[in-house]
């Protein structure tokens, strides 16, 4: 089973995050990625290793090339995470200011 930490260390690199949204849509394989991104092909790899590591990616051959397909289920530990959080957006999703409501009443008035 993959740990929660690992999953966190997957997801924080803008990268990585980009690669989950692509494969959220279809499968790609390691040359199309590269095309989405400014970066080489090792570089892709690279992060394909550490989201396949935190068992978020998935590859089967196919051909001659790797296709590479979103393992969704670890993101339950983000999900997780962040619904302590949830009690602080409204449910027309606005979000509540984190800053005590007493500096909020507190504010001096601007002086003419």
């Amino acid at each position: 089973m993959v740990s929660e930490d690992s999953v966190f260390r997957a997801i924080a690199h803008p990268a990585r995050r980009g690669i989950i949204g692509l494969l959220a849509i279809s499968a790609r394989s390691v040359k199309e990625l590269t095309a989405e991104f400014g970066m080489s092909q090792s570089a892709i790899s690279q992060h394909l290793k550490e989201l396949k590591e935190a068992e978020l990616v998935a590859s089967e051959r196919c051909g001659l090339e790797q296709r590479y397909r979103l393992t969704p289920q670890p993101l339950r530990h983000v999900l997780q995470w962040s619904d302590a959080y949830r009690s602080l957006i409204d449910p027309s999703g606005h979000v509540w200011t984190l800053a005590p409501a007493s500096h909020a009443t507190h504010q001096q008035p601007a002086k003419r």
